[in-house]
């Protein structure tokens, strides 16, 4: 009898990935956007 767990399924292993990177995006994106409000580049009429 073996110990080993089963290897991850490929399949599902890409889509974790691909969340994962869409999350970090998605959050680099968000940090660039605020920095810009507050730096002033975008006008306050643009901001709700």
């Amino acid at each position: 009898m073996t110990t080993d767990p089963a290897p991850p399924n490929p399949e599902t292993a890409g889509d974790s990935r691909l969340a994962f990177n869409e999350d970090w995006l998605a959050t680099i994106l968000g940090l660039a956007l605020l920095a810009l409000v507050l730096l002033g580049a975008i006008p306050a009429g643009l901001v709700p």
